[in-house]
């Protein structure tokens, strides 16, 4: 070869400056650089193929596509061959001499900008060859073009200038041999090579083969039809995909055109981890382009009240050079975010139509991220209302409703949604708030988790109607429609006096003082001699309790006000008014006790020791009277 047919040419002034970023600059996930060849070898026999079938070239058409990588750990160098569309002389140089499409000016400055915060610029900037100098002391480029015209060597130490030179006796397509730079020899062995390629390029729709095993056995059925996948795909997908053992318990699989080119495969597993003792999930969609890893474990492609979600979501919308840090803000993925995420919560509300024992049994194994998503994501929240589920008194122990069977029930006359927290459904159907709305038939839901009031209260209302806890001091249930009640309350006739309870409420207030904001008679109680009612409509008691346990002054101090309701047609109610002029010591214990009673059933705290000492005090009481 003569010297004449070696020309040695000088960089583009951006492209050295890029080069001198990329190897001098420090990078936290090196291995990209084998992604990015990968991906590059791919695109070219998917751009064969598309040639051959409009020019049916006959040079080299017998050879199978496929991408070959051969590493030698002794001489520490690694080939990545691939057999498709090759470059001519002018394409290698064009495509390997310069910064295809680097725009602006302002691209130098913001790359070197990047360099300086030491973020990840491989794929950001579109410089995807060019991360091969982060581990290659010298790269030679040979390739031939699908025409079957000369083939050319391309070769650079990635400093100012690269050779170019006629090649003889090359196949179809580019072969990349790299001579290792000292630190980066690891790249010389099959086993990161697989590492590597499995976690990035596993879906590439070529075999990808190191030393001539093929590596990627796994297809990326997401891009074909669903009516293709059988059962045992879909469910052997997902054990790869989610490092599973068992089935999933829904899988969504869709597809979209528009506002954006999505193919979406979603499993939910079969176990809550995080209730598993096993800590805060890690998010388990990851993000394709094009079927080449962009975002493992994506943080940006789904809110995070769905991270218990596994599964892939591959956009042929976004640039295939996107990186973790343009995620973030790009408007393409919030775009595909918002797609998805709206998909998803569909896709549940169809399903717990169709099957209603099978969303309940996703209701209690994964609920808790659903109301996550009320409390903190307002976004998705009136959406999110629709898969809500609570226990009711008009449905069996363990039979939970949605918020659209509530209002198909509700009554004419009846304007809100209702409910009461309580720690079981016994102790809510034995406590005095649901005395009412027994009597009215008025439906209430029961809410047997602290944080179903956050929930309920974030939410505010749901199709219209507002959502009320029944221990605020404000409830107003709607009458009866037929006459029977009043017949009632006129037939009990045994309630105090009007003045008699003015004077009762004032007593209970000196006692208890500033441990209650009014007593006041109640319109609410049937049986129970008093209940304690939230004068803040926004402080229910079961929040209250949550703060309580969290401790301190401040969140005490937070607690919302409360008032004393007291039942005028109670018995014990009537012996406090006689017994606070006779035995006022004993009066006062038993003022106290109704108050703690009330407390109690309300689940908020009170002093045990002093509760127990009066209880014993009454006790005494009592028996020295018989």
């Amino acid at each position: 070869m003569t010297e004449a047919q070696v020309e040695t040419k000088q960089f583009q002034a951006e492209t050295r400056k890029v080069l001198d970023i990329v190897i001098n600059s420090l990078y936290t996930e090196r291995d990209i650089f084998v992604r990015e060849l990968i991906s590059n070898a791919a695109d070219a026999m998917e751009k064969y193929r598309h040639q051959s079938l409009v020019d049916k070239p006959e040079f080299d058409n017998h050879m199978p596509l496929e991408i070959n990588i051969d590493c030698d750990d002794k001489t520490h160098t690694l080939t990545v061959t691939d057999t498709g569309i090759g470059m001519t002389r002018e394409e290698l140089e064009t495509n390997l001499g310069t910064i295809a499409h680097s725009g602006s000016g302002n691209f130098l400055e913001e790359l070197a900008e990047a360099a300086k915060k030491d973020v990840n610029l491989i794929g950001q900037f579109g410089v995807g060859f060019y991360s091969v100098f982060m581990a290659a002391k010298k790269v030679r480029v040979q390739t031939r073009s699908w025409d079957g015209s000369e083939g050319h060597e391309w070769e650079s130490d990635g400093g100012g200038s690269y050779t170019v030179k006629p090649c003889e006796g090359l196949h179809r397509g580019t072969k990349i041999i790299i001579e290792l730079k000292d630190d980066a020899q690891e790249y010389g062995t099959k086993f990161t090579l697989e590492r590597i390629i499995t976690q990035y390029s596993t879906f590439v729709p070529f075999p990808v083969k190191v030393e001539g095993k093929t590596v990627n056995t796994v297809q990326a059925i997401w891009s074909r039809s669903k009516s293709e996948i059988t059962e045992e795909e879909y469910t052997e997908f997902y054990k790869f995909i989610g490092n599973a053992v068992d089935e999933p318990l829904y899988q969504l699989h869709f597809s979209a055109d528009a506002p954006l080119a999505i193919n979406s495969l979603l499993y939910v597993p079969q176990e809550n981890f995080e209730t598993l003792g096993m800590g805060r999930m890690q998010p388990g969609v990851n993000l394709y382009c094009q079927k080449v890893l962009i975002d493992q474990h994506s943080e940006n492609i789904l809110p995070e009240w769905l991270r218990f979600l596994k599964g892939v979501v591959d956009s042929e919308d976004l640039p295939l050079n996107i990186s973790r840090q343009t995620l973030q803000d790009n408007a393409l993925v919030m775009k595909l975010r918002k797609v998805i995420t709206k998909r998803f919560i569909k896709f549940l509300a169809e399903e717990a139509g169709k099957d209603s024992e099978k969303y309940q049994k996703f209701w209690k194994t994964f609920g808790i991220f659903i109301k996550e998503g009320v409390t903190t994501d307002f976004e998705y929240q009136k959406d999110l209302g629709k898969l809500l589920r609570f226990e009711s008194s008009a449905g069996e122990s363990g039979q939970m409703i949605s918020l659209d069977e509530y209002i198909d029930r509700m009554k004419d006359s009846q304007e809100n949604i209702y409910y009461i927290n309580g720690p079981s459904r016994s102790a809510i159907e034995y406590g005095p708030y649901v005395e009412m709305f027994k009597k009215r038939e008025v439906e209430i839901l029961y809410t047997l988790e602290p944080i179903d009031d956050f929930v309920l209260n974030h939410l505010g209302e749901y199709e219209g109607k507002k959502l009320l806890s029944a221990d605020r001091a404000d409830l107003r249930l709607p009458e009866k429609e037929s006459d029977a009640e009043k017949d009632e309350t006129t037939e009990q006739g045994k309630k105090l006096e009007a003045e008699k309870i003015t004077e009762l409420c004032s007593y209970l207030k000196e006692v208890l003082g500033e441990r209650v904001k009014e007593v006041k008679s109640s319109d609410r109680l049937v049986d129970s001699p008093a209940m304690i009612v939230n004068v803040d409509g926004h402080m229910t008691s079961s929040m209250e309790r949550i703060m309580q346990a969290q401790g301190g002054e401040a969140n005490l101090a937070m607690a919302g006000k409360k008032d004393l309701e007291i039942n005028p047609a109670s018995s014990l109610m009537k012996k406090i008014v006689g017994l606070k002029d006779t035995d006022s010591n004993f009066a006062k214990d038993i003022a106290e006790q109704v108050f703690d009673n009330a407390m109690i059933q309300a689940g908020l705290l009170v002093d045990s020791q002093q509760m127990v000492n009066r209880s014993y005090r009454i006790l005494e009481h009592v028996a020295g009277e018989e």
